[in-house]
């Protein structure tokens, strides 16, 4: 490869901005030596001064030939000069003509060309290594944005990407979403998605195009809770519909625990379920016309009539039920939600009694997810909030039926129906939290704030764990303030709201 191939390849590059890998070098062997001039030896005796080499040019003969003609044939000796007698001073004369130079010389190696003004310029840089940024096209910095957002570009990348990013806003938006994702991959956070992403994802469908028969309001809790239990058990293994739950509710003063399975629970679920599918005219999973109304009755008439243990096979139906409810409902139009609904010893309106059913179904999904060691937060706050309102409109009766069994301080302030009454004012903090105002003298009393004798604070799912019988009055982490008979009276009443 002569010089002036090398020279022609640098300035395509320079060109073209990009990196090249050089072609191959020649061997040693491969150069004619015979033709390489040789550098001029040090006179002997020492080393002589860097001014005192001479030029590497060959000097003209003293009759002004060169030791070449130009046919390219060594020209006469010019026998020994002053050189030979030990280099002396060379007088000052002349200055000869330069010669020609070869017709075939290999250039001198590493000699740059010196300015007019003597100033030597800087070295060159190094073709194969550019300063210049990287310049990407925009399909390549694209698929650079899953790198970058793991943070495994290189600098040169991540400096293109960046760039690239400030002038480009679909990539920046594509750019934000992979990193807000590599957020889920850090092990110390939970992967399990957001108990309200269903009904975000459903509030965006039904914005778009809402449905011809939409759902009705007071049944989205049962609907959302039912889909969030079915999820949980769709997850689970054969042998987990085996695994043991214990169930947890109060009677009167004293907590009741009953074992059962994961099969069992939901087998409990679908058989009281069934008071609101015979309330709607549907089929009930009991014998309509032989089965009891009270829950807990309903349950144990269930799980006697059941010869062999439930299995998973007990999910399709409890599902299919659960839909038919929805879907019956959502036809039904607007009367059917004071549809009354008998629990035996108590009646609820339909809107009430399916907002019984969704309260009970997260609690029931909390106790199998406890069961197998699966996470399972709280429903979301519009629905936590309508759960909490209706355990705290069931509070006065509740109280009045504890103190007509002496469980219960007596009413000391009655008034007409309808006018307020001495009230405990119930602050619910937290998740689905509000403020509510029990009446504590007779439930056709009305709460009010200006009548209250006591306060007590509580966290919204804590409040739903007492509710549920989960946990004791006495052991409710509360801040009380006020009657403290008017409190433990209030407490013990939500309680007393839990069963099978």
């Amino acid at each position: 490869m002569t010089g002036g191939g090398r020279e022609s390849e640098g300035g395509e590059e320079e060109v073209r901005g990009a990196r090249r890998i050089p072609g191959p070098r020649g061997a040693a062997d491969d150069l004619d030596l015979a033709s390489v001039p040789l550098p001029p030896l040090p006179p002997p005796g020492g080393n002589a001064p860097d001014e005192a080499v001479p030029e590497q040019s060959q000097p003209a003969s003293a009759s002004g030939e060169t030791p070449e003609s130009d046919t390219g044939e060594p020209g006469p000796d010019p026998g020994p000069g002053p050189a030979a007698e030990g280099w002396p001073e060379p007088e000052p004369g002349p200055e000869p003509e330069p010669a020609a130079p070869a017709a075939e010389a290999w250039p001198a190696p590493d000699r740059e060309p010196e300015p007019a003004d003597g100033t030597p310029e800087p070295p060159a840089p190094d073709p194969l290594v550019s300063s210049a940024p990287v310049v990407l096209p925009h399909q390549v910095l694209k698929a650079l944005l899953g790198a970058w957002a793991l943070s495994a570009c290189s600098a040169e990348e991540t400096a293109a990407v960046e760039d690239h990013l400030t002038g480009c806003a679909p990539c920046a938006d594509e750019a934000l979403r992979l990193r807000d994702a590599v957020g889920l991959l850090h092990t110390d956070g939970s992967l399990d998605l957001d108990p309200t992403l269903r009904t975000r994802v459903l509030d965006g469908c039904f914005g778009r195009r809402p449905a011809r028969i939409p759902v009705p309001e007071w049944a989205a809790p049962y609907d959302a809770e039912t889909a969030r239990l079915d999820a949980l058990l769709r997850d689970i293994g054969d042998s987990e519909w085996h695994a043991p739950v214990r169930l947890q509710w109060f009677e009167e003063e004293r907590r009741v625990s009953r074992r059962t399975t994961v099969a069992g629970v939901i087998g409990h679920l679908m058989a009281v379920d069934g008071l609101l599918s015979a309330a709607l005219g549907l089929d009930d999973p009991l014998d309509g016309g032989k089965a009891p109304l009270d829950p807990t009755e309903r349950t144990e008439t269930y799980w006697s009539a059941t010869r062999r243990p439930p299995t998973r096979a007990v999910r399709e139906p409890w599902r299919a039920q659960s839909h038919e409810l929805i879907r019956t409902a959502s036809f039904a139009g607007r009367n059917v939600a004071e549809t009354s609904v008998s629990y035996g010893a108590f009646a609820l309106p339909l809107q009430d009694a399916a907002l019984d059913r969704a309260f009970e179904c997260w609690v029931h999904g909390g106790d199998i997810a406890d069961a197998v060691d699966y996470p399972y937060p709280a429903p979301s706050a519009a629905h936590l909030h309508r759960m909490i309102d209706l355990a705290a409109r069931m509070l006065p009766a509740a109280l009045a039926g504890r103190r007509s069994a002496g469980l219960a301080g007596p009413a000391k302030d009655l008034v007409a129906a309808g006018a307020p009454g001495r009230s405990l004012h119930l602050e619910i903090e937290g998740h689905g939290g509000g403020d509510w105002y029990i009446a504590l003298d007779s439930p056709a009393a009305v709460g009010a704030p200006e009548r209250a004798v006591a306060q007590v604070a509580l966290d919204g799912v804590e409040f739903c764990r007492l509710v549920a019988g989960h946990i004791s009055p006495v052991e409710a982490a509360a801040g009380q303030e006020g009657d403290r008979e008017a409190i433990r009276d209030v407490l013990f009443a939500a309680a007393s709201l839990s069963r099978l």
